[in-house]
């Protein structure tokens, strides 16, 4: 029984490692992928593509909140569906789009359906992976934002401004791995909610007031390298679109490598973990603003960065755990939705700065943003850790494991 058990696990962290892989890192990340192809195709001023990519990022929010409240109500499996298939949608307008509002529209829903997969999968890999790998398995399946950047940029390097073709085949692969997910997961008789939702949310919140903060400024700085940079590197550096499809893969091959966030936090604790995550951020993106034209230093700039976000996305989700480990699956998704906030604002307003200035001095701006982030981290952080994880110094705890 436990080798069957231990086989159906297997399977639904490699099936939620491709949904995350197709709504994050193609169907939402691949708006900042194939920008340089849509202000040709369009016309976009560096304005007008941070609005479109606010509004990707403000469905994102919504399909989040959304989609909480299916899993918290015990329809986990329709918000995997809503997850697959508006991601699917929204691609398919993407592909089809004849204009910028059809464009913008279309940005907006493929965009929203990572919003719903990650409420989907932590509650699919709760009920269908053993406890004692839940944490492990969450970290595998969160990981999968690496693996499709790396698939978008091998897409550009294979066939370059074949965008629209490319994003028939995101839809196409969003639904192909919604159904894999499906049939990999045990919902279970009633579908019941998932551990982590409950009456203490609103305790929660207060307890959350500081990462949140944390996470709307890391957000913004994020967004710079998130929606202009393969823009930056095609028109301020002048790198043909070859050499920029492969520093993508660059950037999404080291998030890969962020999966050392919960290694991190067990060594050097929360505080420390966040300072130096977000610092490497701010770090890669400066780096990048005055490299764009330098393919190595670009290069080196991006894998930076890459880590970095995926690692600092780990150590906030092991934040909002610690300081609330009866709600972690909630707390979770408002911290996540925090982050997006953030990205939403940020990609307004460096798109903004950059029309006003110039692309650098944006990208300038958005590490100084990350750094103010990094300083929002608690002097002394009143940690609550969840059970059966090891703190700093090896002790444990009575509380809930957060499914993280």
């Amino acid at each position: 029984m436990e080798q069957r058990s231990a086989r159906h696990g297997n399977a639904l962290v490699a099936a939620g490692l491709a949904v995350i892989a197709v709504t994050y890192g193609l169907a939402r990340y691949g708006y900042g992928l194939y920008l340089p192809e849509f202000r040709a195709a369009f016309g976009l001023s560096s304005g007008t593509a941070g609005v479109i990519a606010a509004g990707s990022y403000a469905g994102y929010c919504g399909a989040a909140v959304l989609a909480g409240r299916l899993v918290g109500s015990g329809r986990a499996r329709a918000a995997l569906w809503c997850a697959g298939a508006v991601a699917a949608l929204g691609c398919l307008l993407v592909a089809a789009a004849w204009s910028g509002p059809v464009l913008a529209a279309g940005a907006l829903l493929a965009g929203s359906g990572a919003g719903a997969a990650t409420p989907a999968t932590v509650a699919a890999v709760a009920r269908t992976v053993p406890a004692t790998g839940v944490p492990r398995a969450q970290g595998v399946v969160n990981s999968g934002t690496g693996a499709g950047v790396v698939a978008g940029g091998l897409l550009v390097l294979s066939v370059p401004g074949a965008w629209r073709w490319a994003w028939v085949g995101f839809a196409a692969a969003a639904l192909a791995a919604t159904a894999w997910a499906d049939r990999s997961a045990r919902w279970g008789g009633g579908d019941g909610p998932v551990p982590g939702v409950g009456p203490e949310e609103e305790e929660a919140r207060v307890r959350l007031a500081r990462p949140l903060v944390a996470a709307v400024l890391a957000g913004a700085g994020c967004a710079g390298v998130w929606t202009f940079g393969r823009d930056l590197l095609a028109d301020d550096g002048g790198l043909p679109d070859r050499l920029t499809g492969l520093l993508w893969c660059v950037l999404g091959a080291a998030g890969l490598l962020g999966g050392i966030s919960g290694v991190l936090v067990v060594r050097v604790g929360v505080r420390a973990a966040w300072i130096a995550t977000v610092a490497a951020a701010a770090a890669g993106t400066g780096v990048l603003g005055v490299s764009a034209g330098s393919p190595v230093r670009a290069a080196l700039s991006l894998a930076l960065f890459g880590a970095a976000f995926v690692a600092l996305s780990g150590v906030l989700l092991a934040w909002g755990a610690a300081r609330a480990p009866g709600t972690a699956a909630s707390a979770a998704a408002s911290l996540f939705i925090g982050l997006t906030v953030g990205q939403a604002v940020g990609a307004v307003l460096l798109g903004r700065v950059a029309d006003a200035t110039s692309a650098p001095v944006a990208f300038t701006a958005a590490a100084g943003v990350l750094l103010l982030a990094a300083g929002a981290a608690e002097r002394r952080p009143r940690i609550r850790r969840p059970a059966g994880l090891p703190g700093p110094l090896g002790q444990r705890t009575g509380a809930r494991r957060p499914m993280v």
